[in-house]
């Protein structure tokens, strides 16, 4: 008698949800910590280097640049090769920037400072797609949980790149040399963490099957380009201000270390709600909390408006975190309820670059208005937040009228 063939144990959706989840926590975690430390010191790297003060943080506004550029190309390689080797290539992209930048750090190279930000972009854009990839296996009634739970890992990250930063910024002759080599170190993890992920790659399309509605017709949908614009707004306002923290901090007569515990309690409150916006999202819906978190930005530019003492650069920037929160991850979840299966990578690049886009603008927008508007550290700062307001009125806009919409359209 001829044995028979094993039968394939059916895959758990839940138990393979959950998997992918702690893998992409943990990336968001130890990976994301690159982030915080590169936007703590990027700046006043750039500031070091630069020939000119009004495009001190021209670097950062490149690392965004490369994120909008490369979000489109990296959701199509996704596509064809699968998440795993899309976050492979982006760990390789961040550890070359991070080594460029330690060595123009080295050179006293503003030129390679800046171009190493644009191999950092890829990384960032990746790390973009994290809460995406959350979503790939999970049911639907899990999906929101997914995100919020994936973007909480950016809590230890709050805590873990501002701490890297304090025991590296000083550690060698050259100013912040040892906080790059810690960041390739960093990505050196990312191919034993992903090498857990459990999303099997895309199917090849086949010949005569639905291939999803044409670009110009998706971004017509109300509830994707709205959800397009809260998650731009939300991004570029949080980067505008995070990115000038740092240097008006300084400026204001404090101290590296005082800006790196504001960073730290900023990232901390982008990342600590999400532990329950999902489950808000849930109860009250998208909209309704992506509107909260626009309420909450116009309050973080109120406070900094205010004073410039630290209580003042704390309360601002942990408001500005909050609000980031909510709107960013409500956005998320308004487009992943928007667009059809055989739609995901072409809408998630075209998300991420839109939003990138716009964060690219804001990130070097904030380097001139910080240092050149008015001629003190006080005056760039409030021009930095008053240039929040027509952006929120712009998203809030859109926002209330997507849901003034009729039921059966909105959603």
């Amino acid at each position: 008698m001829t044995s028979a063939a094993p039968v394939a144990t059916p895959v758990d959706p839940m138990r393979r949800a959950w998997r992918n989840v702690t893998v992409l926590l943990l990336a968001q975690a130890l990976l994301g910590a690159q982030m915080s430390m590169i936007f703590i010191v990027g700046g006043l790297a750039g500031q070091m280097l630069s020939p000119n003060p009004c495009i001190a943080t021209l670097p950062l506004s490149m690392i965004i640049l490369g994120s909008a550029v490369s979000a489109r190309p990296l959701a199509g390689f996704m596509r064809r090769h699968g998440r795993r080797a899309g976050f492979f290539v982006a760990c390789i992209s961040g550890g070359l920037g991070a080594a460029l930048a330690a060595y123009a750090l080295t050179a006293g190279s503003f030129g390679l400072f800046m171009l190493s930000g644009l191999l950092t972009g890829i990384y960032m854009a990746a790390q973009g797609f994290y809460r995406f990839a959350a979503t790939d296996c999970a049911p639907p009634e899990f999906q929101s949980r997914a995100i919020s739970l994936v973007m909480a890992g950016g809590l230890a990250a709050a805590i873990t790149g501002p701490l890297l930063v304090r025991l590296t910024s000083d550690a060698t002759a050259i100013p912040f040399l040892a906080t790059y080599a810690t960041i390739i170190g960093l990505n050196l993890l990312g191919p034993l963490l992903f090498a857990f992920l459990d999303i099997p790659r895309p199917p090849a399309p086949v010949a005569g099957s639905a291939s999803g509605r044409p670009l110009g017709q998706l971004i017509r949908v109300p509830q994707i380009a709205v959800a397009m614009i809260c998650g731009m707004v939300s991004y570029a306002l949080m980067n505008l201000v995070m990115t000038s923290a740092p240097l008006a901090v300084v400026g204001c007569g404090f101290q590296t270390a005082d800006a790196a515990s504001i960073v730290s309690g900023h990232v901390l409150a982008m990342y600590m709600p999400s532990f329950f916006t999902g489950h808000l999202i849930a109860r009250f819906g998208a909209t309704r909390i992506v509107m909260i978190g626009l309420v909450i930005l116009g309050a973080a530019g109120a406070v900094a408006l205010s004073g410039v003492q630290l209580g003042h650069f704390y309360l601002a920037l942990i408001l500005l975190g909050l609000g980031w929160n909510f709107g960013y991850i409500g956005a998320t979840a308004m487009l992943t309820r928007a667009y059809r299966p055989e739609e995901r990578e072409t809408v998630q690049g075209l998300n991420d670059a839109v939003v990138f886009g716009g964060v690219f603008l804001a990130s070097l927008s904030s380097g001139g208005l910080m240092n050149c508007m008015g001629g003190s550290a006080q005056a760039g700062w409030s021009a930095v937040n008053l240039a929040m307001l027509p952006f929120l009125v712009l998203a809030g806009g859109a926002l209330l009228w997507l849901m003034l919409r009729p039921r059966e359209t909105a959603q």
